[in-house]
């Protein structure tokens, strides 16, 4: 195992401290879910540092509303939004199809958490559907423009959650096991590190680089289907210097660090949780990166299975 990379940040690090000094003028960024939760901090803190940001949502109406303010609060002009339903696999093509020109950073921020059982019109588990293969299929078709933008960033949101499955290849979509909302949330976040870990072996060539990022405890819609109760016995064990919940501001800082900052260039394939990347996770622990969403050989697996089930 490498050396784990540090950064002078933190757990309480915001996401304008990240970025301070940091000069984004003429990048462009595309950053899905960006009109809730931590995506609007994410965009806000890009767009301060002069990148041009795309909000990619499924509410236009809620992203025109943020893109709007986002303006207002940094003085940018150039924050649009695009339409983007990750579920649904025409949505995700027009939107990789009307992308024109380089992409220098990708944040695949949009997600569902713990939901009740649902599936797409392909019969696809929802939160795997939604969480993995949309974004997977949303890098993949956009990897022209990540390569032609030389030394472009992609960000894949994780959580913690990763430790409560691996992607369980026999019965992906629950079609043979009981469905259980935490089982399918957590097999989706390991399958966005596995694929962060594949990313970052296939598209070394081209300067493309891929990491997984846990953002931490937000306090946003994405918890609208969880019993808080439950979720705040699960933090509990966190210490003082390890916030059980962070602010907007502070959620955004572990991604916009891998988005932007220099202190990654070169760096691909990791987890990082609190704006350092993460140690092997300890048995019944709700921190650090679990031995399975770093496995080589599942990250390679899932990506032809990803492949083979779009293409069906």
């Amino acid at each position: 195992m490498s050396t784990l990379l540090t950064t002078p940040f933190s757990a309480t690090s915001t996401a304008d401290e990240v970025l301070a000094g940091v000069e984004l003028t003429g990048r462009r960024a595309v950053v899905t879910g960006g009109a809730s939760g931590i995506g609007v901090e994410t965009a806000r803190a890009l767009a301060a540092a002069g990148a041009t940001v795309t909000l990619a949502v499924r509410d236009t109406a809620a992203g025109e509303r943020t893109a709007e303010a986002i303006r207002t609060a940094t003085g940018r002009q150039d924050v649009t939004v695009a339409p983007l339903d990750l579920a649904d696999q025409a949505s995700v093509t027009a939107f990789t199809s009307a992308w024109e020109g380089p992409l220098h950073i990708l944040v695949n921020n949009a997600g569902v958490m713990a939901s009740p059982e649902a599936r797409t019109p392909q019969g696809w588990e929802l939160q795997f559907a939604t969480n993995h293969l949309g974004h997977f299929a949303l890098t993949t078709g956009l990897h022209r423009a990540l390569a032609a933008a030389g030394g472009a960033r992609v960000v894949s949101l994780s959580s913690s959650a990763h430790l409560m499955s691996a992607v369980v290849f026999d019965d992906i979509h629950f079609r043979e096991r009981a469905y259980e909302p935490w089982a399918a949330y957590g097999q989706s976040k390991t399958a966005n590190v596995l694929f962060a870990v594949e990313a970052a072996t296939r598209w070394a060539d081209d300067g493309v680089l891929v990491n997984a990022v846990m953002p931490g405890g937000i306090r946003t819609r994405l918890q609208r289907h969880v019993d808080m109760a439950a979720l705040e016995a699960m933090t509990a064990q966190l210490t003082d210097d390890v916030p059980a919940w962070k602010t907007p501001e502070q959620g955004a800082a572990t991604s916009v660090l891998l988005a932007a900052s220099p202190l990654l260039d070169g760096v691909a394939g990791r987890y990082f949780e609190d704006c350092n990347e993460a140690a092997s996770a300890r048995p019944g622990a709700i921190r650090g990166v679990a031995a399975h969403a770093l496995d080589r050989d599942a990250a390679s697996r899932l990506w032809q299975v990803s492949v083979d089930t779009l293409a069906a």
